[in-house]
């Protein structure tokens, strides 16, 4: 009866549906990680102003400071380093703007900007005043209009006329905002026409006088700094086009300025700066820290050069509001910068302080229960009550410097209010949907540990897990346990305070989650009970496994000692930054441990040395003993080369974070006057590629690889990469959209035959041949597609990958007998490593978003998404691919080393994720997991769902081989 209510299923399908059900529970913990901040829609906003405070009396609320400017001009230039200003070469970069920060009527900061650094939340940033978080920088990729409380739209509500040209991301927060727009399509590697769009509005634009506010949004310095870096040879010149485009604008408005009125402001800023590879999106200091120059002829005309002050970004925008006379953003997390105000008289620079101090107080009740604990929220209100008693003063005509004085010391508690309140508001934004996190980690756990119990029974030799299911879910306690956590879900969700994620799905859904952590802790009793030694005594129990089948070589400590000393590897931030030391050592350690076990096959064990030789033995050929013989030092050669392979690929590109500025052979090849090497080196790469991938495709697949190929070099020809033997470097570039729509369509061509070949062996007839000959062309297709993607300067990477899987199959992997576990943990510590030598980190300022327009004219986001997936896992995807091809042939193969790789594969990637969702719950109040720890934790998550994919298609041949075995 016992044996009836258990469900035996193969261990690849039990793997894949583990990990379909893992991504799902990760995807549930990110979403509490990374919930959508609950900000005031514009139709709930509070237009009330406070009252000027006063002592006794009747209360003085009419008071409102007059605006300081008349016109405000916003010239912001994308990834405008502070340095290129403030920095030594500023005189050489902007001279114009550098001799108005050491002598004109300037006030200079350096802004920092929060994390992550990509330019839509920092646009909402700049206009909120509030600090986006990760999850804006999904919505980066098509942004939604912006529905939160802003400067744009007080300032259209006030009668401000606007007027933008620029980045189109602007048009798309704020639409039907400006009386007059010209967006630019931010997504595209063109770097002079993005800005000439802008420019050629200038001179007609600046003599008009129907507008109050212009908003210039300038990208081309930021695709130089994508294209090649900011040291590139282009930044010059580009910082001089923007310093003289500034200069045009301060003489206009010099111009313009009228006796008598109110000034006009002009600001230079920046959305974010530019790491040393030229990227960004991370926390580094190059990315964080942005110029920030008030030009106007209010302030105090410069006597020298003053080192900056150091400022918040979301400084600027109740700085800017007050300023124009309107209110602040509701959801402003900034205080006002005093230097800008000290103009004013002193009444009118207590109410800016004391509207600001109003507005963060209001945000404060709202964002903490406990508010009145918070010191700023108390020092707040001492000095209101100081202000009430200086208004009462000065209102009786006091004009002594006693009043003056005391006007001063109000004004200094009121800013550090302000900068309390401030901080205090900024750590909120770690608040974390605390519910959603613990049910996903309970979730991703219970896989864990269902995988490991399960283990012995799935690396058996039958491959298959026998799982007590009815029984579980026919159980009491799993009635009970329904019970026990649907009442904590009721009780959770109707007495948290802050709205759950988890709360707000229909109760069928949540039902589906109870029900299914219940079956799964019984589930993880009865393997447990399973697994006890009298449990393997019990009538109709699964006999355990061998004692000889489980016993360790040293490569198998290698192997699972390296993979979990990784794992603990990730509980330190500065392992996280440089993971990708860890993996360079332990390939390293692997290639010794691999040359080492040819050494002791070939030289060592005499004994089985005929008996090793005669599998060697070719037929129908005479020199079959000098093949073996050239096989025997090609298999020594093997792992010395592999290790030799890895050494240059670490010297191509530098990553990580505290090194990735030092040059590289990626940057010296990238380099104008090293054009014709990089143009032979991949030349030469792509036609080693033709001839790795070739082999076992079909008549038809290889001319299309043929022609392909050729096409990606056409491509990267086009577009400036490489050259071809008649041209000239000076020639005009396109953006080689014919030539790489040419290629996609071989590429669709080789993925349709060979999904065509796999689907016939496995529905018309049982060909073994034909389905690996469709794995492969599915595989060469995929190769095929990275080649396009990935930079010139980045083929050898691919070169290499090829070229290490084809000897390691050929002469190691099959020669020495490894398992499907080791070979699996093997294609897993590879992918791995792979993935840094392209030049990935753990940082979002890595990622290549040029693949965006590979054969798009403009942005669209469906492919966008997957190219640049595609090219950043192109690592873990192409060794991950190959294990499915390489299990799945034919030669001593058998359908249980297939289950055997996907269980492994499914168990390595479970173990991190596991532990790394761990370990981010335990330091959620931690600020600097948010710049180190949750980049790596999107990582992991894709790598996850990378993997639920590939042992999809694990199960889909395992089942092809099992029909066609049958």
């Amino acid at each position: 009866m016992e044996r009836n209510c258990r469900l035996g299923i193969r261990s690849s399908a039990f793997a894949s549906v583990i990990l379909i059900f893992e991504v799902l529970a990760v995807a549930l913990f990110l979403r509490g990680f990374f919930p959508v901040p609950v900000k005031s829609s514009l139709s709930k906003i509070r237009q009330d102003l406070p009252i000027e405070p006063l002592s006794g009396g009747s209360p003085n609320s009419s008071h409102v400071p007059q605006p300081l400017f008349k016109r405000v001009v916003i010239m912001l230039v994308d990834a405008l380093r502070e340095d290129f200003v403030f920095g030594a070469n500023g005189r050489t970069y902007m001279p114009y703007t550098r001799h108005l920060v050491e002598r004109g009527s300037t006030l200079s900061y350096v802004s920092k900007a929060r994390i992550p650094t990509v330019t839509m939340p920092r646009i909402k940033a700049l206009t909120t005043g509030s600090i986006p978080g990760f999850i804006d920088m999904v919505m980066n990729l098509n942004s939604p209009a912006l529905l939160e409380d802003n400067l744009i739209w007080q300032a259209k509500t006030a009668g401000k006329k606007m007027i933008f040209y620029g980045d189109e991301t602007w048009v798309r927060l704020f639409p039907k905002h400006f009386i007059e727009y010209d967006g630019t399509i931010s997504f595209v590697s063109d770097y002079t026409e993005v800005d000439n769009n802008v420019t050629r509005h200038l001179d007609s634009t600046l003599k008009r006088d129907d507008w109050d506010i212009l908003i210039l949004h300038y990208l081309g310095l930021d695709h130089i700094g994508h294209i090649s870096g900011p040291h590139s040879s282009m930044i010059q010149p580009k910082l001089m086009e923007m310093d003289d485009i500034l200069k045009k604008i301060h003489g206009a408005l010099i111009s313009k300025e009228a006796e008598g009125s109110l000034p006009y402001l002009l600001v230079l800023c920046a959305d974010h700066g530019m790491s040393e590879t030229g990227s960004h999106g991370g926390s580094s200091e190059p990315e964080v820290n942005t110029p920030l120059v008030l030009i106007s002829p209010a302030f105090k005309r410069k006597v020298g050069m003053e080192k900056p002050d150091e400022i918040e970004q979301v400084d600027l925008t109740p700085t800017l509001a007050l300023s124009l006379g309107l209110p602040i953003s509701q959801n402003s997390v900034g205080h006002v910068i005093p230097s800008v105000f000290e103009e004013s008289s002193l009444r009118d620079q207590l109410r800016f302080v004391h509207l600001n101090g109003h507005q963060l107080s209001c945000l404060l009740k709202d964002s903490i229960s406990d508010y009145a604990k918070e010191a700023g929220f108390e020092q707040y209100r001492v000095a209101e009550k100081a202000h009430g008693s200086w208004m009462k003063r000065y209102l009786e005509g006091n004009a002594s410097e006693v009043l003056t004085n005391m006007g001063k010391k109000v004004l200094k508690q009121y800013l550090e209010a302000l900068s309390s309140m401030s901080s205090a508001l900024s750590k909120q934004l770690g608040k974390y949907d605390l519910y959603s996190m613990i049910a996903g980690m309970v979730f991703v756990f219970q896989l864990l540990l269902v995988l490991l119990l399960a283990m012995p029974e799935a690396l058996s030799s039958s491959a298959a897990v026998d799982l007590p299911v009815m029984s579980a879910l026919l159980s009491l306690p799993f009635y009970l346990l329904c019970l026990l956590l649907a009442s904590v879900h009721v009780l959770v969700c109707t007495s948290a305070e802050s709205s759950c994620y988890f709360c707000s799905l229909s109760w069928g859904l949540v039902f589906a989650a109870i029900a299914l952590t219940s079956a799964m802790s019984c589930l993880l009793l009865s393997l447990t009970t399973r697994r006890l030694p009298l449990g393997l005594k019990l009538p109709g129990k699964v006999s355990c496994i061998s004692s000889s089948e489980w016993s360790l070589s040293e490569l198998d400590v290698l192997l699972l000692a390296g993979t979990a000393g990784h794992t603990l590897s990730l509980a330190a931030s500065s392992f996280v930054e440089e993971e990708h030391q860890t993996w360079y050592f332990l390939l390293s350690t692997l290639c010794l441990a691999v040359f080492q076990d040819v050494c002791r096959k070939y030289f060592r064990e005499k004994g089985d040395a005929g008996g090793d030789e005669e599998e060697f033995v070719l037929p129908y050929k005479e020199n079959a003993k000098e093949e073996i013989y050239s096989e025997k030092w090609l298999a020594l050669a093997t792992p010395p080369f592999v290790l030799l392979c890895c050494r240059l690929l670490r010297s191509l590109n530098q990553t990580g974070v505290q090194w990735a500025h030092l040059p590289d052979l990626g940057h010296w090849l990238n380099s104008s006057e090293h054009k014709v090497v990089l143009s032979l080196l991949s030349a030469l790469c792509l036609v080693f590629i033709y001839f790795l991938i070739q082999r076992r495709c079909s008549l038809v697949s290889k001319v299309a690889l043929a022609l392909g190929l050729l096409g990606v070099y056409s491509y990267r020809a086009a577009v400036g990469n490489v050259l071809f033997p008649w041209q000239h470097s000076g020639r005009n570039m396109s953006k080689g959209t014919v030539e790489a729509r040419f290629v996609y369509v071989f590429v669709l061509g080789i993925l349709f035959t060979g999904t065509k070949d796999l689907l016939r062996s496995q529905i018309i007839t049982a060909d073994g041949k034909l389905k690996n000959r469709g794995l492969w062309e599915i595989y060469s297709g995929l190769v095929f597609l990275v080649s396009l993607l990935f930079r010139p300067h980045n083929l050898p990477v691919l070169c290499s990958c090829l070229l290490i899987q084809t000897l390691l199959a050929q002469f190691i992997w099959k020669k020495l007998h490894y398992d499907a576990a080791q070979t699996t943990i093997m294609h897993y510590w590879f992918g791995q490593a792979f993935f840094y030598f392209q030049g990935n980190s753990n940082s979002i300022s890595t990622v290549d978003i040029s693949v965006w327009f590979v054969g798009f004219d403009n942005y669209v986001e469906a492919p966008a998404i997957f190219l640049t997936a595609l090219s950043t896992y192109a690592g873990p995807l192409l060794w991950a691919c190959h294990l499915v091809c390489y299990l799945s042939s034919d030669i001593n193969r058998s359908p249980v080393a297939m289950g055997h790789g996907c269980y492994c594969l499914a168990l390595l990637r479970s173990v991190p994720a596991a532990a790394y969702i761990v370990l981010v719950t335990v330091l959620r109040y931690h600020l600097f997991i948010w710049s180190v720890f949750s980049p790596k934790l999107l990582y992991e998550a894709m790598h996850l769902l990378l993997t639920a994919g590939v042992c999809l298609v694990f199960n889909t041949v395992e089942q092809s081989r099992t029909s066609s075995a049958a």
